[in-house]
């Protein structure tokens, strides 16, 4: 008799009573599957015992052995093909085989079996003394406690009780006769199972294991995209747009950009912000505005590390300090349409006396005099060759501003506060569509007597509307010099843009609107209109965002696996990377990034990443077959197995910081 070689097995892999085995090279063709942890040594396991023929034939019959013929291969099982099957398998290759064999058998009929004859039943007879016996009662407190606890949830009147079925079934009939159909009854007070105490017999218990999230699955939130083919989505179906992504990269290396100290003729740091960096985009002196040359700084702070604009007046000299306290009070004006202002404070490290104000810093950011009216205006005017039919600057866009910009000034009028800066060059465009005041609390500080009584303030709040008119105005005209010849531009915007437009330019310009409240309430329609176009915008980016969810998790748990795997040595073991438990990790690692198709040609796929280490994460009971490198030995396991072992191994490494 022949010794029979040792055959796979099915169960997992991971038990510690198992024996430790390397690939055992030693079987014929196909794949060993062992349901061991590799520990460095090559084990075999012991042979059977030979029999003598005394022996065997004294002894009780040895079962019949399985015909491998009928067992299906593995490989056919968990590839669905076996590269051995013409090169000597001993094992099934038609998976339809077995289901046909084993249906058959139980399908049919054995002619030599005997034939079924039901037992009699033996005949039930009542004794006399059970003939007179009193009816079944039950019992009155099991039937009321019963009751009570139905009643507790709203169902006392619907649930049977024998000592009131007829007052119930009277109930049944005036109720139907009542009612539209049949099924029209009234339930008591909404059901709460959470009230009930002990074991309910509608209301089982919460299940103590609740199976994970599907972390591995990528829901798209909406918007779509709307009617692509299958063959355009692609990985970038995953991530952040490109457009998006380019946006956001050059804010933050405009945010992180500085200048050499050598070359820089700045001084620096001036208080607490360092690294001055110009914002300006012309060193010539220009006082239209403030009255004194003004220039524009990056800075970042010392004491949170954020990047900060600062606003400087060239040649200003503070006569009381009282005046700058003001800056406390725009501090709480907060605004999404208002760059918030955060300090105030006067200097003399530039050469002069100068006050410096430092605001928000909004990187990439253009004035509404460079979008319009700069050299690469965003809606250039027509040549003579091409008139155009209609409006040069979308009627949407002017809505956008009117409403962004009387947004900002009804919160600064609420504070008793005016804005005072309406002007092209000191409204920024930050990003799509959005733009900010800039500049606001200035005046206030340099000229300080406008604010010391109420009759002032009003005149610089309509000052306000009227400014805000003037920029409607050359905006719309296309034109900064629109405002000198107000009756023909008010005609130009009569013949291109709606009566509603025309007639709220018309009425700021011309100082018809007494305040900000009223005039918000005039334009109430295109509020809304636009209050919906941000919310579109917003449901964008959120979309955009979730594609970007899983990266943080992801790139936790590359780290760990950077962590573990070829690590040279560990705990003085300079194998310990190869054995135990780290040993299936890197075979993981292989099938997730190593894997080759049928011509031996790496497989570049990243949804196979993303899927296998966002199902390792979750730790999901799939199961997933890891084949060593020599292609002799194989693991059955499942990600749920192997995310333990990677919090162990982690943990273990972990243990030295402690």
């Amino acid at each position: 008799m022949t010794e029979r070689p040792s055959t796979a097995s099915s169960s997992h892999p991971f038990t510690q009573s198992s024996p430790s085995l390397r690939p055992n090279t030693s079987s014929g063709p196909g794949i060993s599957v062992t349901s061991s942890s590799p520990t460095g040594s090559r084990t075999t396991p012991p042979p059977e015992p030979r029999r003598s023929s005394v022996a065997s034939s004294a002894s009780s019959p040895r079962p019949k052995a399985k015909d491998s013929s009928s067992t299906i291969c593995r490989n056919i099982t968990i590839y669905g093909y076996c590269r051995f099957q013409d090169k000597g398998c001993a094992f099934n290759h038609d998976p339809h085989s077995q289901k046909q064999q084993s249906g058959a058998g139980r399908g049919k009929f054995n002619v030599d079996s005997p034939s079924f004859t039901p037992a009699t039943p033996p005949k039930k007879t009542i004794s006399p003394g059970a003939a007179d016996a009193a009816p079944f009662t039950p019992k009155q407190n099991h039937s009321t406690g019963l009751q009570h606890g139905f009643e507790n949830m709203g169902l006392g009147e619907n649930v049977y009780s024998p000592t009131r079925s007829r007052r119930r079934a009277n109930k049944m009939k005036t109720t139907a006769n009542a009612a539209m159909n049949a099924y029209d009854f009234t339930v008591g007070a909404p059901v709460n199972p959470y009230a009930q105490t002990g074991v309910d017999m509608f209301y089982q218990p919460q299940q103590t294991y609740q199976h994970p999230l599907n972390y591995h699955l990528y829901a798209p939130l909406a918007p779509y995209p709307q009617k692509l083919q299958p063959f355009q989505k692609n990985i970038h179906g995953f991530f952040l747009s490109d457009n998006l992504r380019e946006e956001l990269q050059k804010k933050a290396d405009a945010t992180l950009q500085t200048l050499p100290a050598v070359s820089s003729i700045l001084p620096p740091s001036i208080e607490e912000y360092h690294q001055l960096v110009p914002l300006d985009t012309s060193n010539q002196k220009s006082a239209q505005v403030f009255g004194y040359p003004s220039w524009a700084y990056k800075a970042f702070s010392s004491e949170d590390g954020n990047a900060y604009a600062l606003r400087r007046l060239e040649g200003f000299r503070l006569l009381n300090e009282a005046d700058i306290r003001i800056v406390q009070r725009w501090r709480k004006v907060l605004s999404a349409n208002i760059v918030t202002i955060h300090d105030a404070w006067t200097t003399t490290k530039f050469g002069d006396s100068s006050i410096v104000f430092a605001y928000d810093y909004h990187p990439l950011s253009k004035t509404l005099a460079e979008t319009h009216f700069g050299p690469n205006p965003r809606y250039p005017n027509p040549t003579r060759q091409h008139q155009p039919t209609g409006p040069i600057v979308p009627e949407q866009v002017l809505w956008s501003y009117i409403v962004q910009v009387a947004s900002a000034l009804k919160v600064i009028h609420s504070a008793g506060l005016a804005a005072r800066v309406i002007e092209p060059s000191k409204i920024l465009l930050t990003s799509k569509m959005r733009i900010r005041l800039n500049c606001c609390g200035i005046f206030d500080v340099i000229h300080p007597e406008t604010t010391r009584s109420q009759e002032s303030v009003r005149e610089c709040q309509q000052e306000d509307l009227t400014q805000l008119g003037r920029l409607m105005l050359s905006i719309a005209c296309n034109t900064p010099s629109a405002v000198q010849y107000p009756q023909k531009s008010m005609e130009y915007i009569g013949r291109h843009y709606s009566i509603q437009l025309r007639d709220s330019i018309y009425y700021l310009y011309t100082g018809s609107t007494k305040n900000i409240d009223e005039y918000v309430k005039s334009i109430a329609n295109q509020a809304f209109q636009n209050l919906d176009s941000a919310l579109h915008y917003e449901d964008s980016l959120e979309s955009a965002l979730s594609r970007e969810l899983e990266n943080g998790r992801l790139v936790r748990l590359l780290c760990k696996f950077g962590f573990i795997n070829e690590r040279p040595e560990y705990d003085h073991d300079p194998r310990w990377s190869e054995t135990g438990d780290r040993y299936y990790l890197k075979l993981f690692r292989d099938y997730v990034f190593h894997s080759v198709d049928e011509n031996n040609n790496p497989v570049v796929d990243m949804a196979h990443v993303l899927s296998c280490l966002n199902k390792l994460d979750a730790g999901v009971d799939e199961k997933i077959m890891l084949v060593s490198r020599d292609s002799m030995n194989c693991f059955v396991v499942t990600y749920k197995e192997l995310k333990r072992q990677v919090e162990s191994c982690f943990q273990d490494l972990s243990k030295s910081r402690r």
